[in-house]
């Protein structure tokens, strides 16, 4: 291949491809037709002398070669973006897609009110909120795959910078038909007592609830393992319970059918951090980002 003639903008395009594995979506988001799409991923095809995407019954499967090829393209368009963005970055004119990976204590704790507040200052701004997932976020971060990671994280070492956004606890979350609520507090021999469910999806470590009940002489039955999106649907018109960190039991009970109690033991306290690569320390538009968390979670 010869770099000398080899356009660029192909890439921008085998990048839409590969995440939306559909040539009309991708020419959507490019601002391109599905025929100037087709002509550029041929053109592309034709340079590197493979298939790169072969049409499936779920879309455009990407080829082993496409395959490798995706994350060191996409950290190379990022790092091209970070390199030209402007030196000041102005929210209400800025057009920017913004790569975030959040825990769920983060989702349904921050996310929204980002979402929010990002619509309100910076409509051309678009947030794309990925789960955490099985890969570690350092590595995310490190091949430019996400900017920032809302997560547990406490120390970054050289490469990453971490910086604690809050602190929560923990408590009892159940359907507004429980008989529990209409107690005023849980007793711990009732929260013992009730089938719980646990929040697979989480990364918490829920072993405290089982030490502040063997101090008593007692344990607590588990009914299921579930990941968060399937708690709410278990919760409500059951018996159980679950143990959830507050801030995601408030964002919760605001649009469901379910009442939060306090812990009948002292919770422990669960942090939340935002993380990022420190080449991203002193960039205008992250800055910006990482502001807006802080003021939105502060209040102010």
């Amino acid at each position: 291949m010869n770099w000398n003639t080899f356009d660029l903008n192909l890439l921008l395009v085998f990048e839409a491809v590969m995440q939306e594995r559909n040539l009309t979506r991708a020419g959507r988001r490019l601002g391109m037709s599905q025929p100037a799409v087709s002509h550029a991923l041929a053109r592309l095809r034709h340079a590197l002398k493979d298939e790169l995407f072969v049409r499936g019954p779920e879309g455009m499967r990407p080829t082993p070669r496409a395959e490798r090829m995706a994350e060191p393209v996409h950290a190379a368009l990022q790092e091209l973006q970070v390199t030209l963005e402007a030196d000041e970055f102005d929210p209400a004119q800025a057009a920017r897609t913004f790569t975030i990976s959040a825990n769920n204590h983060a989702a349904r704790a921050v996310i929204p009110a980002l979402v929010r507040r990002a619509a309100a200052v910076a409509p051309s701004v678009v947030l794309d909120v990925q789960p955490v997932g099985m890969r570690h976020v350092l590595d995310q971060l490190d091949d430019g795959s996400i900017e920032l990671a809302l997560s547990t994280l406490a120390e970054g070492g050289d490469r990453f910078k971490c910086v604690g956004l809050l602190e929560d606890d923990y408590v009892a979350l159940f359907s507004d038909d429980h008989t529990a609520a209409a107690d005023p507090e849980l007793s711990i021999e009732r929260f013992a007592g009730l089938p719980h469910v646990t929040i697979t999806s989480s990364g918490d470590d829920a072993q405290f609830i089982d030490e502040a009940l063997a101090e008593l002489g007692l344990a607590r039955s588990v009914y299921a393992m579930v990941p968060l999106h399937s708690v709410v649907s278990i919760l409500i018109g059951s018996n159980t319970l679950a143990v959830v960190p507050r801030l995601v039991a408030t964002d919760l009970i605001a649009v469901c059918a379910l009442t939060m109690r306090a812990l009948p033991f002292r919770s422990p306290r669960v942090g939340l951090s935002m993380i990022w690569h420190r080449r991203l320390d002193n960039h205008a538009a992250h800055r910006w980002l990482r502001g807006t968390l802080r003021a939105m979670v502060s209040g102010s």
